[in-house]
Formats: structure tokens, C-alpha cells, sequence
């Protein structure tokens, strides 16, 4: 999916963007109105060389948000060790992140749903670069279906990946951090159903739950060692692997802005930001935190009443009518 190179406008709304998709146009994106307010800053929120020194692992470090806060921990001096199943894709996001940043970045291949690979590729992991300062269980695997269809190895696939495959790799390196008396922070990327549950996806949000109880029963367990971990619920951030599938015309999208308050999709550079803050230093005493970054999203389909937006939208003729009618029931009372 290739970006086009025109923007449109529509009288004092944002600009709309378009996919291209084989032969067809697709809609990508019109924020609403609000979404002003709320401009995504790109660039690095930390200061330069802030992980100097530093050692990252992060799975799923091919693709999308993976390879987002790969790039971004890499600029800030970080030595990055990428893994997936695909060794081909993480070779060359590797060798783009590193003509890109100037600093190596390593693929090691990782099937995170085999205890014997991940001990393998972390064992790789050590010889290229050292024990990590940074692990990002960032690999995960969705699809969306009634519940009625599933078959038991559905089910098993995506927990496997995401509940299974963050275990085997948090336990992998956390044993060996504990032994060598090394401290580390760790960071899961779940999502906002995690908390709430949601149907058609229920593999993922069960095994995304499990994740998020992994992650905070070991920031209590484990800081006595060194090592801290936090999670990230992500609301609707495009990337071309999962939109390209789930919402290849683009009218899925527009519900979702609809019921985001800031008015916008997430960036995955956004994602970034907060990823590389929370595995800092500057977050040392965060510890334990499941950080909702949603736009938003979340509060407002837990209201009850929140739909109400629909009966009157805020505009400068609602404000002015509104004024008028109050300036005669003035008026009234003095008469």
C-alpha cells in the first residue's frame, strides 16, 4: 500500500489522504475538526545518545510499531537486536534503521511460541550484543472472527504468540538478568480491549489480559532485582500491515475517529516516544503501569451518555443562538 502524492482540501476541514490499492483509490484518513488541537510531533522527545550504551531487544521489530520504536531507540544510540519469524523482512528493516540512524542494527530470527527458539535467539542475542538493558514484547498476532467459528488451534495461535510468546521471552532473559545481577526495563504492547474485553477478537484480548497480569505481578516480584516492566494499551494507530487487512477501504476508519475525542488516529511515531520515555531512565520509578494511549478513545465509548454529542455539535451559530436566547430572557426580567 503506497502513499499518493496529493492532499485534498474541503472548506475549514483538515486534509484527506489516499491510499493507492492495486488500481483503486483508498480512503486513508479525514480527521475530524478537533484534531487541530492535537498535532502529532514526529521528532525525538529525549535528548540525543539518551541510550548511549544501551542494549534493546524488541520482537516484532520487522514491521509497524516494532519497527517504529526500533528506529527511534537506534537514533538515541540504543544497539538494537530486531527478531521475528521472518529473518528476510527483519534483515532489511535492520539494514535500513541502520543506513538511517547510523547505528548497527541485529536480526536474529525468533518463533516467540517456541520455548527452544527463544532460548536460542536469546542466546544469540547475548553473543552479538551483551545482555539487553531494554526488552520490548512487542510480537503479537490478531485476526477477527464471530467466536461461534473459532477452532481450538485459532484460539491457540494467537495466544501462543501473544501470552505464550511474551512468557517464554520475559522468563528467557529475566532468569539470566537475575543471575548476572543485571537490572533491565521491560515493556508489553497490548492494546485497550486488554482491560474491557471485546467481542470477535477474544483470543487476543484474553491473551493480551494475561500479558498485562504477567507484567504487573512481576514489577511487584522482580524490582527487587533491578528489573521493571510496563505496558502500553495503543488505541487505533495506522500501519500498513494492519489496516491494509482489517480496513482495506477505509470505512472502518471513520467510525473509529468519530468516537476518538482528540480526532485523530495515533502515529506510530507518537508510540515511539512513549515507548523509549517509559524504557528510560527518566521513568525509573514507573513501575508497574498500564499507560491507555487512545486518543481518548477508551473514556468515551464507556460513557453512557457520551453519544450525546450527536444532538447538538458545538459551533460558532449554537454559541450565538445560544447568546441571543439568554440576552432575551435578560431582557424579560428586566421588563
Amino acid at each position: 500500500m503506497s502513499l499518493l502524492g496529493w492532499v485534498s482540501f474541503a472548506p475549514g476541514r483538515c486534509p484527506r489522504r489516499f491510499f493507492s490499492y492495486g488500481t483503486k483509490i483508498l480512503y486513508q484518513n479525514s480527521e475530524a475538526f478537533q484534531s487541530k488541537f492535537f498535532p502529532p510531533l514526529q521528532k525525538a522527545m529525549l535528548p540525543p545518545n539518551s541510550f548511549q550504551g544501551k542494549v534493546a531487544f524488541i520482537t516484532g521489530g520487522g514491521t509497524g510499531l516494532g519497527k517504529g520504536m526500533t528506529t527511534l531507540l537506534s537514533s538515541l544510540g540504543a544497539q538494537c537486536v530486531i527478531a521475528s519469524r521472518k529473518i528476510d523482512v527483519l534483515k532489511t528493516t535492520a539494514e535500513q534503521i541502520s543506513s538511517q540512524t547510523g547505528n548497527k542494527v541485529h536480526a536474529v530470527q525468533c518463533d516467540v511460541r517456541d520455548p527452544d527458539r527463544v532460548h536460542s535467539a536469546v542466546s544469540e542475542l547475548i553473543s552479538i550484543a551483551g545482555l539487553p538493558d531494554i526488552v520490548i514484547n512487542n510480537a503479537a498476532g490478531n485476526f477477527i472472527s464471530p467466536t461461534e467459528r473459532l477452532s481450538s488451534n485459532a484460539w491457540k495461535t494467537i495466544t501462543d504468540i501473544v501470552l505464550n510468546g511474551t512468557a517464554f521471552v520475559t522468563l528467557e532473559i529475566g532468569k539470566q538478568l537475575i543471575k548476572a545481577q543485571k537490572g533491565a526495563a521491560f515493556l508489553a504492547i497490548t492494546t485497550i480491549y486488554a482491560e474491557s474485553g471485546s467481542g470477535f477478537v477474544v483470543p487476543s484480548a484474553s491473551a493480551k489480559a494475561g500479558v498485562e497480569a504477567l507484567n504487573k505481578s512481576l514489577a511487584a516480584e522482580w524490582g527487587k532485582y533491578g528489573i521493571r516492566f510496563n505496558v502500553i494499551q495503543p488505541g487505533p494507530i495506522k500501519t500498513k500491515g494492519a489496516f491494509s487487512r482489517l480496513d482495506p477501504t477505509g470505512a472502518f476508519e471513520k467510525e473509529m475517529i468519530d468516537r476518538i475525542p482528540c480526532g485523530r488516529l495515533g502515529t506510530v511515531e507518537e508510540l515511539a516516544n512513549l515507548a523509549a520515555f517509559l524504557c528510560s531512565d527518566y521513568a525509573s520509578w514507573i513501575n508497574g503501569a498500564v499507560i491507555r494511549f487512545d486518543g481518548g478513545e477508551e473514556v468515551f465509548i464507556s460513557g453512557e451518555f457520551n453519544s450525546l454529542k450527536k444532538v447538538m455539535p458545538l459551533c460558532e451559530d449554537n454559541i450565538m443562538l445560544a447568546s441571543r436566547i439568554q440576552s432575551f430572557k435578560n431582557m424579560q426580567r428586566q421588563h
